[in-house]
């Protein structure tokens, strides 16, 4: 119920913004951070399932789960994510400080009571989704700072772009099963080229996006070059979804495209600190 791939990575970002921040790295600041941002991610998520039980019914994708499959009861699913929630921001804001609960608070208000029940109202649901799964790697520049500087800003407004691709390629896969549900998507409401060309747009703006560290001083040349063909060779997916005449194929390579892009980024980004 906890989405350990989504938790995982957000995890993986909040620290990776922690390690970005300059200073000293404390281990004890850290591995709060981890373990608040994991109970409050949890939290999240298992608070989405519950909401999302019946739905999830009707998805072929979702329907196995533990809830709409009956092998959890819903009240126990329940304590389960209040529990995760409230110690995950308790834990943020008593050990680290409380600007990074907050935040965390924010993602998960955002996620579970602004987006989950916006996605079957109107695809730009995508875009309210976009901001709790941005907030990890602000929230790991704030656990080190105490405070919103640019470059956690940037860090949160490169994940804001990077997921709209990705989402866009999901929903193009899983067109119809998202119609099932009732879930709104950009290329149910518009049609799968103008959502094909949306997502080759925000490559394009990802790519400028992801190069601010480096005139920032945050990175150096071997992030540089990493960034610079990650982007074009995103950006060049993406535009070869522009041209397909069918969303099937090239739309997996989209998504597989996005899945690549962000480790690899990332790993480029700890390498080139570690150099420097």
């Amino acid at each position: 119920m906890t989405k350990p791939s989504i938790t995982g990575m957000c995890v993986l970002m909040a620290g990776g913004g922690y390690w970005l921040a300059p200073g000293l790295l404390d281990i004890f600041e850290l591995f709060y951070l981890l373990i608040g941002t994991t109970l409050i991610v949890a939290g999240s998520c298992v608070l989405n399932m519950y909401f999302e039980r019946h739905h999830d019914k009707k998805m072929a994708r979702t329907s196995h789960r533990p809830l709409p499959s009956g092998r959890i009861e819903p009240k126990d699913a329940l304590m389960f994510a209040l529990f995760c929630s409230l110690s995950g921001f308790l834990i943020l804001g008593l050990l680290l400080n409380w600007l990074t609960a907050f935040l965390g608070a924010a993602a998960l208000v955002s996620y579970v009571f602004v987006y989950t029940p916006m996605k079957r109202r109107s695809w730009t649901a995508l875009l309210i989704g976009t901001i709790p799964g941005a907030m990890p790697p602000l929230m790991g520049w704030t656990a080190f700072t105490g405070q919103i500087q640019w470059p956690g800003v940037v860090l949160f407004l490169m994940m804001v772009v990077w997921q709209i691709p990705h989402f866009i390629a999901l929903s193009l896969m899983l067109k119809n099963d998202y119609e099932k549900a009732g879930i709104k998507t950009l290329p149910a409401s518009h049609g799968d080229w103008v959502a094909k060309l949306q997502a080759l747009g925000y490559t394009l703006v990802l790519l400028p996006l992801s190069l601010a560290l480096v005139p920032m001083r945050m990175a150096g040349l071997l992030y540089f070059c990493v960034a610079l063909a990650l982007g074009v060779w995103f950006a060049f997916v993406a535009l070869k979804g522009v041209i397909a005449p069918s969303r099937g194929r090239l739309s997996h390579q989209l998504f597989f495209a996005s899945l690549i892009y962000l480790p690899v980024l990332s790993l480029g980004l700890v390498v080139d600190l570690l150099v420097l």
